[in-house]
């Protein structure tokens, strides 16, 4: 079995992706560690932090992209140039790994440059790709945009720009990058994502695997609905529809679409009186007065078993997602035998069976959404995991990715 390392900028952010993949691999006999910038888990033997240098460079790259990107359209999300970062590839637990896997890098913990002296060790290393951007110029979701099938240029999100075209620039770094590379293997978590690699200009030659995320299923299981209502304090006789709003504003989220379907669902009757379950942020007025229904604010939940617990205290969980690739929260939240509703989207179909496990709607249909949410309400519908999120299934195509590596 190979020695690995997976390289992730926070150890409990991308969904605890990494630290999930990190703990099967453990399960499974794998030795396996975590090189962090911010280690942010009491695990002081297998999650490495890094120096403080490199968190200082990391604010300092924080700094310098937020003023680069001060003219971008807010509608396209975000974008990211590395510019400054932190060489790992001279750390111990680097040097003495088989098989590195890089996950969410960037933030100002690597750099393309970085990333060239860790491929020149010449041992493989994996990308795993939470988003887009391993195939874009920069941009982490391009919604509609194709240029990443040829070359980024003339970026949409760079429009007020009439200097240098840093989209273009990017993208022919990364593609000089990955052209020199020979040890270098993509994971995409999503079906979606995949189509996309193989049809992007910079993988279109490259080894691309579909992976999906593990969910941890001794949390995240079924346990009773009462129970969990009881200690979260939530009336026993009310329906209640959950979802996350870390922030509203976010391009890929899809709050306005939300909140049309809620209001669509004023005039709902049925035998109980609906509630909103809001958690991943603090009280919003915002939201709380575009919600026609009694809310419940949760704050953000620190740890898994919060999460399970509410997840396991709600009658249907909503993710109106625009842009995703393989959310966590729906993974969890099936994993807790509570069905899902959301847009017929990125990573969301490969884990929502139709008027199964769940309902998906056509996108940014608002309408179809409140749909969505009253079928999975009067159905009553349990929500499941589908077979290839199973663990041993997952730990089946990695045992397959080392194989294809080695042969």
């Amino acid at each position: 079995m190979p020695k690995v390392v997976h390289v992730q900028k926070d150890v409990l952010s991308g969904g605890r992706a990494a630290l999930r993949l990190h703990e099967a691999f453990l399960d499974t006999g794998i030795e396996s560690f975590i090189l962090s910038l911010f280690k942010d888990i009491n695990d002081s033997e297998r999650v490495i932090k890094t120096g403080k240098l490199s968190r200082i460079l990391a604010k300092t790259d924080f700094k310098v992209q937020s003023f680069l990107r001060r003219k971008i359209k807010p509608d396209f999300g975000l974008y990211s140039f590395p510019l400054l970062g932190t060489d790992i590839s001279k750390l111990p637990v680097i040097k003495e790994a088989d098989l590195v896997y890089l996950n969410w890098v960037q933030g100002g913990f690597l750099n393309l440059s970085n990333y060239r002296q860790l491929f020149r060790l010449g041992k493989p290393v994996v990308l795993v790709m939470h988003d887009m951007w391993t195939i874009t110029g920069g941009c982490h979701h391009s919604f509609t945009c194709l240029k990443y099938t040829s070359g980024c240029k003339d970026c949409p999100m760079f429009a007020e720009s009439k200097t240098i075209d840093w989209p273009e620039r990017e993208f022919h770094k990364k593609s000089n990058l990955y052209k020199e590379s020979k040890n270098i293997y993509f994971v995409s978590p999503s079906k979606w994502l995949f189509n996309c690699s193989k049809n992007s200009f910079l993988l279109k030659e490259k080894p691309v695997f579909h992976i999906p995320n593990v969910v941890n299923s001794k949390i995240f299981k079924p346990v009773d609905r009462k129970f969990a209502r009881q200690v979260l304090n939530i009336n026993q006789e009310e329906n209640v529809i959950g979802f996350g709003a870390m922030s509203i504003n976010s391009p890929y989220k899809g709050w306005e679409e939300l909140k049309k379907a809620l209001l669509l669902l004023r005039d709902y009757r049925s035998d109980k009186e609906l509630s909103v379950l809001i958690f991943g942020g603090e009280y919003n007025k915002t939201i709380a007065d575009s919600i026609p229904f009694r809310t419940h604010f949760l704050g953000f939940l620190k740890d898994e078993y919060s999460t399970s617990l509410v997840f396991n205290a709600l009658d249907v969980f909503v993710s109106p997602s625009l842009a995703d690739n393989l959310p966590t929260t729906i993974l969890e939240c099936l994993s807790c035998g509570t069905p899902v509703t959301g847009f017929n989207v990125g990573g969301i179909p490969d884990m929502i069976d139709h008027k199964k496990n769940g309902y998906l709607a056509k996108y940014r249909d608002s309408e179809d959404l409140a749909l969505g949410i009253r079928f999975c309400l009067e159905s009553r519908i349990k929500g499941w995991l589908l077979p290839e999120f199973e663990k041993g299934n997952i730990m089946k195509k990695h045992s397959e990715l080392f194989d294809f590596i080695t042969k």
